[in-house]
């Protein structure tokens, strides 16, 4: 009898269109509980559907299949797809933002897909290279409102949903791709704007969050991704939030004042993040999945299991009305 392997807290990626042969192992680790599709992965809906199955039967118990499928500038399946608009574009048709969020999602779980790392819940304070038009709004009200029409929808077609970049990553102007950005507002700045969007969500059931690579200076000494006052006391006792909290990408520039892949990996963790993401660095994910002890964390794996896909539309959702008709307006937001 095979037994069946928890969800582990490591998110990694694959090099390629198919699996290669030691990928297998990797994606079988105790550790290993998630990997996030790219670019590079795509080719087509048949190809990306076939790659999906091979990783599930490369494990041997559950794994979560996500993706950045924003719309504008991230979005990673695009042939076959319904190209989708910047955020921003929905305040030209906020009607059009549930609808949106639903399409996005049943092309997704169509072809396997469990989640999009969605809706972006930064407020866009017209500085932020690396967010700009990628928010809903610089109005904090409409940004508010759209998201949360957005992650509806997502809902609707079987989707959870993770809010990023928790405190808010609108109000730097560097990319934490590249380095680390510092935000030198206070906390009550903060909280009567870049938590509205995230305070709302939660309170109607948002699924997941994704911590900044930011530093907050003047609140805390720890960038929020490493921090237990924002993940601990600020998110989950504050705000009450009891879903999954997803590192963003300890590859990126903005992660490595924490020091190497596994040391920022146990940090991230200690803070209370229950997913570490390791992206665009296989040597790294592979230290991190061999550096962190294997543990069963029952709260870490019932929060994980709302991230499951459970697709609502059938196989023919092309040919229903409600497709058609967002795609086609969608196109012409475009």
């Amino acid at each position: 009898m095979t037994i069946k392997r928890p969800f582990g807290p490591v998110m990694l990626d694959v090099a390629g269109l198919s699996l290669a042969a030691h990928e297998h192992e990797l994606l079988d680790h105790p550790n290993t509980g998630a990997v996030i599709l790219f670019s590079r992965n795509y080719e087509s809906p048949e190809q990306i559907t076939q790659l999906i199955k091979d990783i599930r039967k490369a494990r041997h118990g559950d794994i979560l299949i996500a993706v950045d499928q924003e719309g504008g500038r991230v979005q990673r399946f695009r042939t076959g797809f319904t190209r989708l608009p910047p955020a921003a574009l929905y305040a030209k048709n906020p009607s059009l933002t549930e609808a949106a969020g639903w399409l996005m999602a049943t092309e997704l779980l169509a072809v396997g897909v469990d989640f999009s790392f969605a809706p972006v819940l930064d407020i866009d304070c017209g500085v932020s290279q690396i967010i700009g038009d990628r928010s809903f709004s610089t109005d904090t009200t409409l940004a508010t409102q759209l998201a949360s029409n957005f992650r509806k929808g997502m809902v609707s077609a079987g989707m959870a949903a993770t809010g990023k970049h928790f405190p808010g990553h609108g109000a730097v102007a560097l990319d934490s791709h590249l380095t680390l950005p510092i935000d030198e507002r206070d906390l009550d700045t903060l909280r009567n704007k870049d938590f509205i969007p995230f305070k709302q969500l939660i309170a109607e059931g948002l699924e997941g969050i994704m911590p900044a690579h930011v530093l907050y200076p003047n609140i805390d000494s720890q960038q929020a991704g490493f921090s237990e006052f924002w993940i601990k006391q600020i998110l989950r006792t504050e705000l009450n939030f009891n879903g999954t909290v997803f590192s963003d990408d300890l590859s990126m520039a903005g992660a490595a004042t924490a020091g190497g892949f596994a040391d920022r990996a146990k940090r991230a963790q200690l803070a209370g993040c229950d997913m570490l993401l390791v992206c665009n660095n296989p040597n790294a994910a592979a230290q991190v999945l061999e550096a962190l002890p294997i543990t069963i964390d029952p709260e870490r794996e019932v929060r994980l299991r709302r991230m499951i896909g459970t697709p609502k539309a059938d196989l023919n959702y092309r040919a229903s009305d409600k497709w058609q008709q967002t795609s086609a307006l969608l196109n012409q937001l475009i």
